[in-house]
């Protein structure tokens, strides 16, 4: 069987941390696998559903990699979910229901009053022609339940292994709004058969779900996809990250100057058995994958985690990836340059002002002129990358300073800084006639 999942973003927003996870796990799944991965914009709500929003998520998923290998939008496909509807109300599956909200309120608490489960009771199927011509002479309009078969479902799942959900204690769920507008899980269900989806993979919140949908691709003459489950991202002192989640989207990450290779990472490995540590690539990360690492606990998101993979990405970029960005940021200085500074990096901005230590003009740090001056008569006529050892073991014995006191006061010289990228390289890069006239104090 090959293998074709799918990501369903409402175009309602900018995607996150959170439901970025559900793209990730899918896509490595897929490509590890050598399968289909489909994007599948939910834009059923009309009202809420923007083009700028679903340009976002292009946008994102392509910046992450996460290349798409079909596309469809939902508010293109309401002939066969109305072809589906038909096929289940024929059927006697799914049933008009008149009662208002306030009436479903009104009911459950007296159910809960009696002790007894708040689920739907079904009143709508006792319904007489007489009582429904009068609802509909007061203009009230039907939502449509679909009717569970009211038994234990289940599955073996991806994550949590074997599963099972009673249907006899869930309400018969709402398909379709008064207003006739679908709810999410027929035409989820519908296209899920339509596009061919063996796997659905998803946060461990649907579960619930699972036996609603595992009847609806009965109901529709449809064996259902294997479903796989996985653990809910909370906060590193596990606390829930809805509140965060704006500051944590994929846009927001990207302007922070994340690298996307960082973020797929992290996500990846989350709540896995594997170090967390970043991929050499997308590829590997879906060669690597296996539902097997995955475990039942929630998995902790910690910007700090997410920041040091970011530095370790830098640390591994080799110079022809880096060098187009190089070049943008006016900070192409050559393959010796990357090299030099790429183990101090950050975050790949912070190569501007490395470049300029280089390349640019300086203040140097001079806080005894003395020492300056005595280093400056030791510089050799000609610099390269083994003249720090010798120039500083030559400073040592003519000056006695040693430790810190010698190299501080060479870096704040020659740099500005307080640290940095090796000396030894640095000055090689500086060269001798920027060298010296750092150590002389002038600006260079």
């Amino acid at each position: 069987m090959t293998v074709k999942v799918r990501f369903a973003p409402s175009p309602t927003g900018r995607i996150h941390v959170g439901n970025i996870r559900a793209a990730i796990v899918n896509w490595v799944f897929a490509r590890g696998q050598g399968g289909t991965f489909v994007l599948r914009i939910d834009d059923t709500d009309v009202a809420r559903s923007t083009k700028e929003y679903e340009d976002g998520i292009e946008a994102d998923l392509t910046w992450l990699g996460l290349t798409w290998d079909e596309r469809y939008n939902q508010s293109k496909r309401f002939d066969l979910y109305h072809s589906a509807m038909e096929r289940l109300k024929a059927a006697g599956r799914l049933y008009p229901a008149y009662e208002t909200q306030e009436e479903l309120d009104r009911r459950r608490k007296v159910q809960l009053s009696r002790g007894q489960p708040p689920i739907y009771d079904r009143a709508a199927l006792k319904l007489t022609a007489e009582e429904i011509a009068a609802f509909e002479a007061e203009g009230r309009k039907p939502h449509w339940r679909f009717k569970l078969d009211g038994r234990r479902v289940k599955w073996t799942d991806l994550v949590r292994g074997e599963c099972d959900v009673d249907t006899t204690s869930m309400s018969d769920p709402v398909l379709i709004r008064e207003d006739g507008a679908f709810l999410y899980t027929l035409p989820s269900v519908v296209d899920d058969i339509d596009m061919g989806i063996t796997h659905i993979i998803r946060g461990e919140d649907h579960v619930a779900n699972t036996g609603t949908q595992i009847e609806l691709f009965e109901a529709l003459g449809a064996a259902a996809p294997t479903f796989g489950h996985f653990s809910l991202l909370v906060g590193a002192d596990g606390s829930a990250l809805s509140k965060r989640l704006g500051s944590l989207s994929i846009a927001q990450l990207r302007e922070d100057g994340i690298e996307p290779l960082a973020i797929t990472s992290h996500i990846a490995k989350l709540g896995t058995s594997d170090p967390l540590e970043a991929g050499a690539s997308l590829a590997e990360l879906g060669a690597n994958f296996d539902f097997a690492k995955m475990g039942r606990a929630p998995a902790r998101f910690d910007e700090a985690d997410l920041h040091r993979l970011n530095a370790g990405v830098l640390h591994i970029m080799d110079y022809a990836t880096a060098k187009p960005r190089l070049a943008a940021l006016e900070a192409d200085l050559g393959e010796d340059f990357w090299l030099a500074v790429r183990p101090n990096l950050k975050l790949f901005k912070d190569v501007a002002d490395l470049a300029r230590i280089v390349g640019g003009e300086i203040v140097p740090v001079i806080e005894d002129p003395a020492f300056a001056a005595r280093a400056l008569e030791l510089l050799p006529a000609t610099v390269d990358a083994s003249t720090w050892s010798a120039w500083t073991a030559a400073i040592k014995d003519a000056t006695g300073a040693k430790g810190r006191a010698l190299f501080m006061p060479l870096r704040q010289a020659l740099t500005g800084l307080d640290h940095g990228p090796d000396m030894g390289a640095l000055l090689a890069l500086i060269g001798r006639e920027k060298a010296a006239k750092r150590l002389a104090g002038q600006t260079a």
